[in-house]
């Protein structure tokens, strides 16, 4: 993080990025000194109000985050800024967005938790617009424009006051993870599950050191003592605030529960209950050290793609493990009525012989069993989520693939890839087609 002090004094001179969070009450000047050189600007986490008109002087500006200021309307000086592709303006106040604030090379839009009731139809202009976060406002409705955006790949539109998903978005042709928790349109989840899941006081958990942090929690290992039983080691996941990027860990704990027992499921043994801060969590089996991530989130460059490790390989049959499991937990997830909707290498726990978990259900959304033309539909988007899995799977196996098993994974990653959504192939043709392989 940077320093006001830093940057009056020219320390900053020729930085790419800079990082202010100070309290910050008006937009800092001295910031258009780095005009010639500054890409990034982080703004979060300051008590701004808004942003200069003239914010287009920064002429190399790529990524602006300002996040959890106290802003109103998104301003309308950033669709002047011709390199600006990514904007972060989360958990502010805002109440409105100008067609003319969207910058041209709009690509990654993020404007969760705020008090947005609609959205410009100029939004469906930025032809490059790949990834679409608005979980958490008071939406009715999405603007029909959207319909052109065929480069759209994600979007978050949990814990809105959608009645319904309109049809252009079940025909969008890139989309492969959709959140939509929290909405009026979704089913609800299995009331007999969640009645069934055992209940674990606090007072018999024993937490250790942490294992990990996500958007909607943290993960410790633990030792869970029941009554009349030995104590046994665990991992709890304790939720944070109200709303993620994603929806709500609510939402996330509802969806785990409703899953049931699968083997490329992470087991929930129970919710924890008496918690003293009456925080939600949940305590699930332990997982192995030997499992691993299988990527890393998407990077700024990246957007809605995976970031893997340059020396990532695969043999075949390990790589082909792998997708074999990701598709059955797929399968067992739909054939509950629940899309995964984070469906990506960096939610895949795996380990050398190719054996997969699959994990975080922060975007996971409830539908309908029933067969209807919906329900087909946001399987099939969740299908293309796999097919660009399996695609970065193929790229990375170094042995054991010969040129004809090659063309069939190719074409089987073609097929879940396809434009037309009602045109892919479910998880059960899937799993079908990976046995064959």
């Amino acid at each position: 993080m940077h320093t006001l002090a830093q940057l009056r004094s020219g320390e900053l001179a020729g930085i790419k990025r800079l990082d202010l969070s100070c309290g910050l009450e008006e937009f800092p000047e001295e910031i258009f000194s780095l005009a010639d050189s500054l890409e990034v600007l982080n703004l979060s986490g300051n008590a701004l109000r808004q942003l200069p008109d003239d914010l287009h002087r920064l002429r190399h500006l790529r990524v602006l985050f300002c996040s959890n200021n106290r802003l109103r309307e998104l301003p309308a000086g950033l669709g002047q800024c011709q390199q600006l592709s990514m904007i972060g303006f989360k958990s502010n106040r805002l109440q409105r967005v100008p067609g003319e604030a969207l910058p041209p090379q709009l690509r990654w839009l993020i404007l969760t938790d705020n008090e947005l009731e609609e959205l410009p139809s100029e939004l469906g202009q930025r032809p490059l617009l790949q990834k679409l976060m608005l979980a958490g406002n008071r939406l009715r409705s999405l603007p029909a424009s959207l319909s052109q955006c065929h480069r759209l790949e994600l979007i978050r539109i949990a814990e809105n006051r959608l009645s319904e998903l309109p049809q252009w978005l079940l025909n969008l042709p890139a989309l492969a993870w959709l959140a939509y928790a929290g909405n009026p349109l979704e089913t609800e989840a299995d009331a007999s599950a969640l009645a069934a899941t055992a209940h674990i006081p606090w007072a018999q958990l024993q937490l250790q050191q942490r294992l990990g942090e996500g958007a909607s929690g943290v993960i410790h290992q633990a030792l869970w003592q029941p009554p009349s039983a030995p104590a046994r080691e665990v991992a709890v996941k304790l939720y944070k605030g109200p709303m993620t990027s994603d929806g709500s860990p609510l939402h996330e704990m509802n969806a785990c529960l409703s899953a049931g027992s699968h083997a490329q499921l992470i087991s929930v043994l129970g919710r924890i209950v008496d918690h003293p801060q009456q925080q939600a969590g949940l305590v699930m089996g332990l997982i192995d050290r030997s499992y691993r991530n299988l990527a890393d989130l998407p990077s700024l460059d990246s957007c809605s793609r995976d970031v893997y490790q340059p020396d990532t390989r695969f043999t075949a049959e390990v790589a082909l493990n792998i997708a074999r499991g990701i598709a059955s937990a797929a399968a067992h997830l739909h054939q509950q009525g629940i899309t995964h909707g984070d469906l990506y290498g960096h939610n895949t726990l795996y380990n050398d012989q190719g054996d997969c978990l699959l994990g975080d259900f922060g975007a996971a959304s409830f539908h309908t069993r029933a067969e209807t033309l919906e329900t087909c539909a946001l399987q099939r988007i969740e299908v293309r989520a796999f097919g660009i899995l399996l695609g970065e799977l193929l790229a990375r196996i170094d042995s054991g693939l010969s040129a004809t098993r090659r063309e069939v994974w190719e074409e089987l990653q073609r097929q879940c890839c396809q434009p037309q959504v009602l045109a892919r192939p479910g998880f059960n043709q899937i799993l079908a087609a990976l046995h064959q392989a």
